[in-house]
Formats: structure tokens, sequence, C-alpha cells
């Protein structure tokens, strides 16, 4: 019974979060597109191309001006049916979300990709795991850290200690980049011991292991800042939770029946706080996967958040979009994967299924 009803749950949850995921990349088209307006922007740029190719090339001069306006003219036509854009925005505008709902994320504008690629996959999949490796690193990190930290202050409510991080939890109002200049000021350019940016020497190490302790060196500022940045306000939040947790009636009941206070921390105060402390890391780790724009430009890191600030710089659609539907389709999974661990982390969540 309880199997069934978390099937039926599932299901209908993933419906819903794909229609609303449709919704947004459709409203993600209208806006990137300005209503049709980067289509005409795109068709006046193409007819200035044709023109110019059809006057640089020397099998054209020797035509007449009408000439070489039919052949501009037949040439604008061709791209133009190419492209699609003789239907109208409307019906473009469905297409483009056919087009993202399958992950047809099609071709750059105006972008390539490291290697020279235009296909938007290649843009994005090149970029991607420089995001990855470094952001996630960073909220796995910080998720332990402020777990563990938060666990223990939380046994020491009004410590010296616990007054100390709820004084400065302000502080994690400042950004990492913030918090990167800094880094770079005293441990580049005052101490000379770690890069200023990069993801690897210059030359590459071309030793393996080098090569891996180059760009964990690399690592280093940019993950300090980050993990400083969220360090007193992610600690304070859930040292928060857990004196919330444990005031609670089952608490002091377990305590009454003599459980040990390791038991009672784990089972009874830990657990049942576990669904909004995951939510947090799971829905940071999707959004730190989108790049920090301003992180990855401050230590120049070759990862997704500069190729979202190009994609916006040069107007380039399809990029901004194929960005859009990988960041929609990872929130989507994780949404609903939260569901199911919510169903195992929460006795009250089972209960409901039976």
């Amino acid at each position: 019974m309880a199997v069934k009803g978390l099937v039926k749950y599932v299901v209908r949850r993933g419906l819903v979060l794909y229609a609303t995921m449709l919704a947004a990349l459709y409203i993600t088209i209208l806006v990137a597109n300005m209503g049709g307006k980067v289509d005409e922007i795109i068709l006046a740029d193409l007819q200035t191309q044709i023109w110019d190719t059809v006057n640089r090339n020397p099998a054209y001069r020797a035509l007449s001006g009408a000439e070489r306006e039919r052949i501009v003219k037949q040439m604008l036509e061709n791209e133009i049916k190419r492209l699609g854009l003789d239907q109208p925005f409307l019906v473009r505008s469905f297409r483009y979300l056919i087009d993202a709902a399958t992950l047809n994320l099609g071709r750059a504008q105006f972008m390539t990709s490291d290697t020279g690629s235009r296909l938007v996959a290649n843009i994005i999949l090149e970029r991607l795991p420089a995001t990855v490796m470094l952001f996630t690193t960073v909220m796995v990190i910080n998720f332990f850290l402020h777990l563990f930290l938060g666990l223990y202050l939380s046994r020491r409510y009004g410590s010296l200690l616990d007054r100390v991080v709820v004084a400065l939890a302000p502080t994690s109002v400042l950004p990492g980049w913030f918090y990167g200049i800094i880094l770079i000021l005293i441990f580049y350019t005052w101490l000379h011991v770690l890069p200023p940016g990069g993801i690897v020497d210059v030359p590459p190490p071309k030793d393996p292991l080098l090569y891996a302790l180059s760009v964990l060196k690399h690592m280093i500022l940019p993950m300090a800042s980050w993990i400083i940045a969220g360090f007193f306000l992610g600690v304070y939040g859930n040292r928060t939770f857990f004196l919330i947790f444990s005031t609670e009636d089952y608490v002091e009941a377990a305590k009454a029946k003599g459980l040990p206070p390791g038991l009672v921390e784990r089972r009874y105060i830990l657990r049942p706080s576990l669904p909004p402390i995951i939510t947090g890391f799971a829905l940071g780790l999707i959004g730190s996967w989108s790049g920090a724009i301003i992180t990855e430009t401050v230590f120049n890191w070759p990862g997704l958040g500069s190729v979202a600030y190009m994609a916006i710089q040069y107007l380039d659609t399809p990029v901004i979009l194929g960005f859009t539907v990988i960041y929609a389709y990872l929130l989507m999974i994780t949404v609903l994967i939260l569901d199911i661990i919510y169903g195992l982390v929460d006795p009250r969540i089972k209960v409901r299924f039976g």
C-alpha cells in the first residue's frame, strides 16, 4: 500500500513538474527572443552578411547591380526558409519549445565552443565539468561543515562560540567573489603562494598527477571564497533548525525514557530536520551548476558562468535557451528526487503513504 501510494504520488508530481517546466521554458523563449525582435535582428544581420559575401566574391563582380541584388534576394530567401523565419513568431516559438523539450538544442548563432563547434550542446558540455568540479566540491564541503558544526553548536547553546557565530552571520550577505578579491590580494599579490585564477598552470603539466595537483592548487582560492561567504550563516541556520527540533515533545519523551543522548540526537533531532537541510543543499547544488558569473570572471575560471555571460552579451538565443533547458531539467529531476528522499528520511511522510 505504501509503495503504491508513493508511486502514484511520484508520477503525479512528475507530470506537474514537467508541465511547470514547459511553461517556464516557453516564457524564457518569449523573453530571450524579445517577442520576435531578436529574430528580426538576426534577419537584418543575415542580409548584411549575404551582401558582403556577394560583393567580395570575384565571381559576382562582373554582374550588374540588379543581378547581384537578385542573387542576394534568392540567397536570403533560402536562408529564411532554412531557419524557419518565414513563419509567424507564434509558430516559431512553439517549434522552439518542442526543440527545447526534446533537448534538440541546435546550433549557436554567434558563439563557438573551445574546440570550435557551433553546437549548443558542445558549448555547454565542454564548460560544464569545470563548473561542476568547482561548485559541487564547495557545496559538499559546506553541507557537511554546516551540518556538523550546527549540531555541535546546538548542544552548546549560549556558549562563546555560539554567540560569535550568531554575531558574524550577517557577514554572509557578502558574495563569494568579494571574498575572492580579498583572497587574491592576500595570497597572490602579497604572499605569492597561490595563483590568482585559471584552472591549470601554463603550460599545463604533462604528468597526470602533477596536472591534478595543479588544478587543485587553482581551486583553493575560489573554493575558499565561497566557503567563507556561506560559513557563518550556514552554521547558524542549521544550528537553529536543530534547536527548534530539540524542543519537540517527542524529543522530551525520548529523553524521559532514558535513551542515550547520542541516540536521541541522531534519531529524534537530526533525522526530522534533514528534509529542509537536504532541500537547501540539493537546490543550492543545482543552482551552483549554473555557474557564478562574477566568481568565474574574477578567477578566470572556464565554466558555465562565462558561457552565460557571453551568450547574454551576444544575444545568442539558442545558447541562452540551451543553458536554461539544461538547468530546468536538472531542477525538475532534483525536486522529484527530493520528494522520494523525504519519504525515506521523514517518518511523517511515511505515515502519509500508509
